[in-house]
């Protein structure tokens, strides 16, 4: 029983990190849950996104696994995440990530990649945008409203970016699923 319990303590992470992730799901799926009967599209694009983040969550952690060596450690990891979700709203600078993970802005640029298979900025601007889809599936907050919650300069801004994402415009996204 002891061995297995070790195992899973490999694979499933604990403390902040994993207390906002399982947050984070709980929610899309509670949204999915009361949406089902009244309007699927948004059960769906629900249950879509809870899926790409745990997806993302179990392929970063398993390349985390195979270059720990190199790449940021679990403390780490937590106290960069933690950072980056509650400073969205405002300019995010890879000297100030480096500062929370205590490496300089070199080595932590590198063992960023390494960790999260992106360099630092492109993460940032992928939260921001997972963000930005959240508010607008869950608030009538204006476009420009959740480009600058998310830390968007602007409203093109968040446009620009979404539409190199997700190969449409925001409006058009929130149309398509009836969100206002």
């Amino acid at each position: 029983m002891e061995e297995s319990q070790s195992t899973a303590q490999q694979f499933w992470p604990t403390g902040p990190e994993f207390s906002y992730l399982a947050g984070s799901l709980a929610e899309l799926l509670d949204v999915a849950r009361r949406e089902f009967e009244h309007d699927r599209e948004v059960a769906k694009a629900s249950l879509a996104a809870a899926s790409t983040i745990l997806q993302s969550e179990i392929e970063r952690h398993s390349g985390a696994k195979r270059s720990r060596a190199a790449g940021l450690v679990g403390w780490q990891i937590t106290r960069v995440r933690i950072f980056i979700d509650k400073n969205l709203h405002r300019t995010i600078h890879t000297r100030d990530l480096s500062a929370v993970a205590r490496r300089s802005p070199a080595h932590f640029s590198r063992s960023f990649k390494l960790t999260f298979g992106e360099p630092p900025h492109a993460y940032v601007v992928k939260r921001r945008l997972e963000k930005a889809c959240h508010l607008m599936m869950t608030s009538p907050d204006s476009l420009s409203e959740i480009a600058l919650r998310v830390g968007f300069s602007d409203q093109a801004h968040l446009c620009r970016l979404f539409r190199q994402a997700f190969g449409q415009s925001p409006a058009s996204w929130r149309r398509e699923f009836e969100v206002q």
